[in-house]
């Protein structure tokens, strides 16, 4: 048994040291491209055969570009894209993190908290943040661009937050962001990990503009030939390209005609209540979203409830500090969120052995428990 423990642990810190291996031999900031543009700082994620996951090298070198592009006086906005054409960001390196929780690497404390640091910057950024999600965008990636002033999808862009599937809770502050999507369509969209694509994503208000691929590099250069923009020269540029893209117009929003059952079967006091609304109601698209949370982690889908349920009145520095206890909680041993990286990213089996299995096994005291404070621990911002 504890030749077992030692070889399983053995193995966990060499994919460790390799992972981190490759951060440390590329070349410094390669996995992020700095460029100032005339009076316009942009980034650029260039982890393009990792779909620009997010990992902590990217972390600790877009933070610090960002605060000092904040108070540069040559700098009047901020642009943010992914490289290679089909990410903007698909999530966070979480194999990686949960690679360090399995050895109490320091790396599953700091990713989250530097993490969320980095999605408070964004949030309160004091001048314009544009992020080009032109492409999958996920996870770690809506962290990058939901709480900029402008966000920009494409008929390439393809949103999610899937957590609850990897035991996880959809973090990087959406706990702010999706009870403020409206009616129950931010509950919906966290706890089934419902994929939203091109307008689709602004129609639901995660993105603030549609503008067609095509047209991205065009809109890019308009906006960093801008001379000290204001926030209202930049919508105006947006919502010109806007205006002139015409792609999936006439197609009706994905949801439109699930809104109101949505909003309907969604409205309850407990998950419980929500799969018993969705068995009751049975129609094919109500038996098509309980067999979905059937599948995902019966505790991810209760502390996902709460998280929204509180997030809908605190302001995003309070999310951020209520997920990085959520984080942690899900960083110790034995939690869903190791089982469900292995299920969907590791072994790939897509066949997760949740604990516990079924939502009447999880008690509220456990669910409680991951809400609490962590002291000294606790995020600061």
């Amino acid at each position: 048994m504890s030749i077992t423990i030692l070889n399983s642990t053995h193995r966990s810190l060499c994919r460790l040291q390799r992972i981190r291996g490759q951060m440390m031999t590329s070349q410094a900031g390669a996995e992020i491209l700095v460029e100032k543009v005339g009076n316009a700082g942009v980034i650029t994620l260039n982890r393009p055969k990792a779909l620009n996951a997010l990992n902590m090298n990217m972390i600790r070198l877009m933070y610090p570009q960002l605060k000092k592009w904040e108070t540069d006086k040559e700098t009047d906005i901020v642009i943010v894209k992914g490289a290679g054409g089909k990410a903007f960001c698909a999530g966070g390196d979480i194999r990686a993190v949960t690679e360090a929780g399995k050895i109490g690497d320091p790396l599953a404390k700091n990713f989250f908290r530097e993490e969320y640091i980095l999605n408070n910057t964004i949030g309160t950024y004091q001048k314009p943040y544009v992020a080009l999600i032109d492409g999958i965008t996920m996870g770690g990636g809506v962290g990058l661009s939901v709480h900029g002033r402008f966000r920009v999808a494409t008929e390439k862009t393809l949103f999610a937050m899937p957590e609850t599937a990897i035991g996880l809770f959809p973090d990087v502050g959406g706990g702010y962001f999706l009870p403020r999507l409206q009616g129950q369509l931010g509950l919906f969209l966290a706890l089934t990990g419902f994929r939203l694509k091109g307008r689709d994503v602004q129609r639901a208000g995660v993105a603030s503009h549609f503008v067609e691929s095509q047209k991205i590099a065009a809109l890019e250069k308009e906006l960093v030939d801008l001379k000290t923009p204001s926030i209202e020269d930049v919508s105006r540029v947006l919502d010109s390209y806007q205006k002139r893209s015409s792609l999936d117009a006439e197609k009706p929003f994905v949801l439109e005609q699930h809104i109101d059952v949505i909003d309907k079967l969604f409205q309850s006091n407990s998950v419980e209540g929500i799969v018993h609304n969705l068995k009751t109601d049975g129609s094919p698209f109500a038996q098509k979203q309980a067999e979905t949370l059937a599948k995902m982690s019966p505790t991810s889908l209760k502390i996902t409830f709460k998280q929204l349920q509180a997030g809908g009145t605190m302001s995003l520095q309070e999310v951020l500090v209520m997920e990085y206890r959520l984080s942690q909680a899900c960083m110790v041993k034995g939690s869903d969120f190791y089982e469900g990286v292995r299920a969907v990213l590791v072994d790939k089996d897509h066949s997760p052995k949740w604990s516990p299995s079924t939502l009447k096994e999880v008690s509220e005291q456990s669910v409680e428990d991951c809400f609490s404070s962590l002291g000294d621990r606790d995020l600061k911002l």
